[in-house]
């Protein structure tokens, strides 16, 4: 069940979690990348990937972005008695992929609802390095934008539903927050553990256990050697690839690369907090773990309070877990289906 805590706009969540051994925030923060679950996650998204068709969205500017379309099948769409239930357009976290374990998960699990889902990558994710000269960075919204645009172009019977985990919630949320404005008809956005304020994550990250700095470290690094071979003559990240500092890395890839003078301009350039989304119109849904050891809720209450957003509590999770499972779908799986479901079941009245 999910009660007020007495903060406007904030409720909070009791997440069980059973067994007792799936406890704690590192453990749940590290599972939804652990290599030894991609085989029975990947046995499960078996229906989800044979039904998967690849996408290259024009996204303006000559950018292009790649997606993966999978059709709900249409026994799953009668047996949900909705057939309006949006498209979910899935996003994954910084350095993930369409592939990466949570996004399979919930794809799989939206699928067999009776959804359409899209897997959408980010530039340079996944094996898109080749697709555009320039290189990633988190200020890059128009080019989601553009994505959920073109997506919207060629799904125009279907209102489109975006979720994301971590800096794919933070660009979701960030896409609903521009809908009005850009023309987009999206019928809500679920940030899972969204990035609040980027400054706050390098601070816990910096100061926090050294697996989670080393493994983005690693994820990124290797991004980076990608993107140089994708585009000879065009990067030197020289010693940069091996200097091991994430602030060093990120302060000299954002003045080279980002059109940004100072980190703290970027940084502030795609942080959701103080009044980023106090004009948001779309329903939208925060879902956030006090115990996240990657983004700290200390930045919650900087959130704006506009009517359209609602930010759910649990008190564990972790940093995109909310494992009550070892299988399965887990919590957040179901959370972002009952809530698709319930404006579904709102347009039927």
């Amino acid at each position: 069940g999910i009660r007020d805590i007495g903060v406007t706009g904030v409720q909070t969540c009791a997440l069980p979690i059973s067994p007792r051994w799936l406890r704690g925030a590192h453990l749940q923060s590290t599972l939804p990348s652990f290599p030894g679950r991609r085989p029975m996650v990947e046995r499960r998204a078996r229906p989800l990937l044979a039904a998967s068709r690849e996408l290259l969205l024009d996204c303006g500017d000559g950018v292009r972005l790649q997606a993966f379309h999978a059709a709900a099948p249409p026994a799953a769409r009668a047996a949900c008695r909705a057939p309006g239930r949006p498209t979910a357009v899935l996003l994954h976290g910084w350095e993930g992929s369409a592939r990466s374990l949570y996004v399979l998960s919930l794809a799989q699990t939206l699928f067999e609802h009776g959804h359409d889902v899209v897997r959408l990558n980010l530039r340079d994710h996944g094996d898109t390095h080749h697709l555009n000269r320039e290189l990633f960075h988190s200020c890059r919204l128009p080019e989601v934008v553009g994505a959920v645009r073109s997506l919207q172009a060629l799904m125009p019977a279907q209102p489109l539903a975006l979720a994301g985990f971590s800096l794919g919630g933070n660009f979701m949320l960030r896409v609903a927050a521009e809908a009005p404005a850009a023309g987009l008809r999206i019928a809500r956005a679920i940030g899972i553990s969204p990035v609040l304020h980027p400054t706050t994550s390098m601070d816990a990250l910096e100061n926090g256990p050294a697996i989670y700095r080393r493994y983005f470290i690693h994820k990124w690094t290797r991004s980076l050697r990608r993107k140089q071979a994708a585009w000879p003559g065009e990067f030197e990240f020289g010693d940069l690839l091996s200097s091991g500092d994430l602030r060093r890395m990120t302060h000299e890839l954002v003045s080279r690369h980002s059109g940004f003078g100072e980190v703290a301009d970027y940084f502030d350039g795609y942080a959701i907090t103080e009044g980023r989304l106090a004009g948001l119109q779309v329903p939208s849904t925060i879902v956030a773990a006090l115990d996240d050891p990657i983004i700290p809720a200390v930045d919650l209450p900087r959130l704006a309070r506009p009517p359209a957003l609602r930010v759910v509590t649990t008190a564990t999770g972790g940093h995109c877990g909310f494992f009550d499972r070892w299988s399965g779908p887990g919590w957040v799986d179901r959370f972002v289906v009952a809530e698709l479901a319930r404006d579904a079941a709102r347009e039927l009245f």
